[in-house]
């Protein structure tokens, strides 16, 4: 059980004294110094009341060690992202922080995809994959930094690397956002999204290549989402796109003529 250092760590995180919290929670200061030391423990309706104090559970203030969470998951937590509270799919993300206990960027290289798609909540395995950081971006929150294959996110280039924001909450997906998708069965994808988890229980992913047609992902399928940041590539973004699209409109043109010049002989042949 954690709720001891779990307590005093919480209280540490939001500045307070003893003298401070005890008032809050209308107990006496000795018996909070005596939680935190494990003297005694608290009656039921006193963890009630701290666990709604610091918006958790009772079973995350018990039984979690939150000192072993990185800086972002606490703040996951503290922002009402506890799993038991919300009932939903929303996880703690398996991270690695380095030697100053700052977020590292994890890469995750085409050859290890693979691996990611079962290891993705592995601590063990996060951290076998490298990292690097970039210092321009926002320290509060996560990011992870994804190679993709394929053209159906032209002109961003095949084996691009692509970073993502990790994505707690889904429904805060906005419509056009690009993504990193990792599903279960179709692996990791970048698309741009369509949010219809509220309407159908799925995300609309369609490709920036014209030349892929846009298709429904269930979200029971869905392992983790992370929001497009940028991407690094050393190749030039090239108009192959634009050509693509000529061919096609091109290709549906000559269907349409072929279909309507059908429907006008059959027409003929009915009417004679």
């Amino acid at each position: 059980m954690f709720f001891s250092s779990n307590l005093r760590l919480l209280r540490k995180r939001r500045g307070l004294t003893q003298e401070h919290l005890a008032v809050a929670l209308g107990i006496k200061r000795p018996t909070l110094n005596n939680y935190e030391n494990k003297v005694s423990g608290p009656p039921l309706d006193v963890l009630t009341t701290l666990a709604d104090y610091f918006g958790l559970s009772m079973d995350t203030l018990v039984r979690v060690d939150l000192s072993k969470l990185t800086n972002f998951q606490l703040k996951d937590l503290e922002g009402g992202n506890d799993v038991y509270i919300r009932g939903s799919r929303l996880r703690v993300l398996t991270s690695t922080v380095g030697p100053d206990n700052e977020e590292n960027i994890e890469l995750v290289p085409e050859k290890a995809k693979a691996g990611y798609l079962t290891g993705f909540s592995d601590p063990e395995y996060i951290s076998s994959l490298p990292v690097f950081r970039l210092p321009f971006l926002d320290r509060e929150k996560k990011y992870r930094t994804f190679q993709i294959s394929g053209d159906s996110m032209l002109p961003v280039p095949e084996g691009a690397w692509v970073t993502g924001e990790f994505i707690l909450d889904w429904y805060t997906i906005k419509n056009g956002d690009a993504c990193i998708i990792v599903t279960r069965d179709e692996g990791i994808s970048f698309k741009i999204v369509q949010n219809e988890i509220k309407q159908k229980g799925s995300v609309k992913c369609i490709s920036l290549n014209p030349l892929y047609e846009p298709y429904d992902l269930a979200v029971e399928e869905i392992r983790e989402i992370w929001r497009f940041v940028h991407y690094i590539s050393p190749e030039l973004p090239q108009g192959k796109v634009e050509v693509e699209h000529l061919l096609r409109s091109i290709n549906t043109i000559q269907q349409d003529v072929g279909a309507l010049k059908d429907h006008l002989l059959t027409g003929k042949g009915v009417g004679h």
